[in-house]
């Protein structure tokens, strides 16, 4: 036994004499999700087609060549399913057809064929936990469909001292107010962990998962990649039968600053992270696989939780049962800001990749259209950094439409306001806290109305402020910029070296990050300066990095010029620089 372990081990690996060792051949092919760069693009607001101020599918489908050529692989769409729009999607009445103002079924096969002409993935947005209050689901119960009405969430008030009947319990909606709203026509509250009109499907009914699992078949079947699920963790409430029968106030967070209508101001140990959600994410997953092993495209599934590192790795799956490709990593949103130093920034970086399972791929997130746009949160100088630690560190780089070009949030006035966070505040000073409309301003395609999103008069949100000059036109014919810095990123990605590489990261001091991707005979460093001090580095500090290096890939107000060399124990460092530099 002793003799086949030695046989086995050099056959697969050259110890080298410093010490590392790197695996040199059958390499496990890699799938497509797991080198790609995942494109969010979030519909109403890419490109309108038809001039009614509102982004659509045909207008996707005719910047598809943009995508390609800006070098991502997969597209996510954020919801396109036909819905009331309260929740600007999220709250879908029909999981089975397009939103008209989004377009026909028709357009979003267009969609897919030019996308399979392009080799370019789309995947979809699955709102599993609530449906609409204006879905047939929801009339049906109101109407004493016993079958719909057990398909959510219903439970009889409490008359208080004053005889007014209240809500069942405490629990609170995150947007803001009670979770339970009331009907007449069935004597009960439903339940809506978001808006009133989004109602909580009852996933302890059997035929809700078989519904769910329907859908997920029927985007598949029709060429989909894939889904991001979104708000998953919120899919069970506990038992209440564990409780006499009914559901338990949540106690308490004890946090002084919110207020009692506030989501925050309770701890939701009742209504989130269930340990029955995390199987069901299993059970989704081989429905996505059932599919996959119809007509050979593997599906991806990428899961939307803000929970804590242990709860968040648990998508991933158990033991032999496999969950979600992609529980989304949002440690680069939650613990980092424009604030952090770079002892921070690894920190951030080494949570993720120790936690979750060594077998499995990360996957780096700092943007998605319900948080500010990382180019305001970091602060423009460091839009290539952030990209080059998104899009180099080893596993699946996320970019949130306009994060290539450093795009940041636009200003939305008190009156243009839409999104219901801002405006269930009914504060027309602190909304700005709460609103996610920021985000969410169209796409700068060029310098002409409209940043060349629509031709409408009035568009669904307002232009951001700075388009004429921060655009996809300015930047493509600039010699240097955000884009072009990101396309050459993106093609870095295909080396071998950020394949299949691995990682080594450090500190080098508190404003300078820095990290080694090598394989084989080449080796690469990423050097990203946290500040507008300038510094003089000494990259020996990685093991097995001397000598000289070039520079491959640097940042628009880097001095530097690709191709320029320097010894890497004394490598000078601007004020905001991030470089590339491959080892000589």
């Amino acid at each position: 036994m002793k003799e086949i372990f030695i046989f086995l081990a050099v056959s697969t690996y050259v110890i080298l004499c410093a010490g590392s060792t790197i695996k040199q051949e059958n390499e496990k092919p890699l799938e497509w999700w797991e080198t790609t760069i995942v494109y969010q693009i979030y519909p109403r607001s890419y490109v309108d087609s038809d001039g009614d101020g509102i982004g659509d599918i045909k207008g996707i489908t005719s910047k598809l060549e943009y995508i390609k050529e800006l070098g991502a692989g997969a597209i996510w769409l954020s919801p396109i399913f036909q819905s009331p729009m309260y929740d600007f999607g999220y709250d879908i009445a029909d999981f089975y057809a397009i939103h008209d103002e989004f377009g026909t079924m028709e357009d979003f096969d267009e969609l897919l064929d030019k996308a399979n002409e392009l080799d370019i993935k789309v995947v979809l947005d699955l709102v599993p936990n609530h449906t609409s209050n204006e879905s047939v689901w929801f009339q049906e119960a109101l109407n004493g469909n016993e079958k719909y009405y057990n398909y959510f969430v219903w439970e009889d008030g409490v008359v208080d001292e004053n005889g007014n009947l209240q809500p069942p319990n405490n629990w609170l909606s995150h947007f803001r107010g009670s979770a339970w709203e009331y009907r007449e026509e069935v004597g009960k509250y439903y339940l809506h962990q978001f808006v009133v009109g989004q109602p909580d499907l009852n996933y302890r009914n059997p035929d809700v998962v078989a519904e769910m699992k329907d859908i997920i078949r029927f985007w598949l079947d029709k060429g989909v990649a894939g889904f991001r699920v979104d708000a998953v963790n919120c899919l069970f409430e506990v038992d209440k039968e564990l409780f006499g029968g009914k559901y338990p106030d949540e106690p308490l967070s004890g946090r002084i600053d919110v207020d009692p209508e506030s989501h925050d101001y309770l701890n939701h140990i009742y209504t989130k992270d269930q340990n029955e959600t995390y199987y069901m994410v299993y059970e989704f997953r081989d429905v996505f696989d059932e599919i996959s092993a119809k007509d050979g495209l593997l599906r991806v599934m990428m899961t939307e939780v803000y929970a804590t590192i242990q709860d968040v790795v648990r998508y991933y799956g158990e033991g032999d049962i496999e969950g979600a490709q992609m529980p989304f990593n949002f440690d680069l949103i939650t613990d980092t800001s424009a604030s952090s130093s770079a002892a921070d920034i690894k920190k951030a970086i080494d949570k993720f990749l120790t936690y979750k399972p060594v077998d499995k791929i990360a996957n780096w997130v700092v943007g998605n259209h319900d948080q500010s746009r990382t180019a305001t949160r970091y602060g423009t100088s460091l839009v290539d950094g952030i990209n080059m630690i998104v899009l180099l560190l080893p596993g699946v780089a996320v970019t949130y439409m306009g994060e290539e070009l450093g795009m940041v949030d636009g200003y939305v006035s008190w009156e243009d306001t839409v999104d219901p966070a801002g405006c269930n505040t009914n504060d027309p000073i602190n909304y700005v806290l709460k609103s996610r409309d920021p985000e969410r301003t169209p796409f700068q395609w060029n310098a002409e109305k409209n940043a060349g999103f629509s031709t409408a008069d009035k568009t669904w949100l307002p232009i951001a402020e700075g388009y004429e000059t921060l655009n996809v036109e300015v930047q493509k014919n600039a010699a240097r910029s955000h884009f072009k810095v990101y396309q050459a990123l993106a093609d870095l990605r295909q080396e071998n070296a950020f394949k299949y590489g691995r990682l080594d990261s450090l500190a080098l001091n508190k404003d300078i990050f820095a990290f080694k991707r090598w394989y084989m005979e080449e080796t690469y460093l990423v050097i990203v300066n946290m500040r507008e001090t300038e510094h003089v580095v000494n990259l020996t500090y990685f093991e097995n990095v001397h000598g000289d290096a070039s520079v491959v890939v640097r940042s628009v107000q880097s001095p530097k010029d690709e191709g320029d060399i320097f010894n890497v124990s004394a490598l000078p460092v601007a004020g905001y620089e991030s470089v590339v530099v491959k080892l000589l």
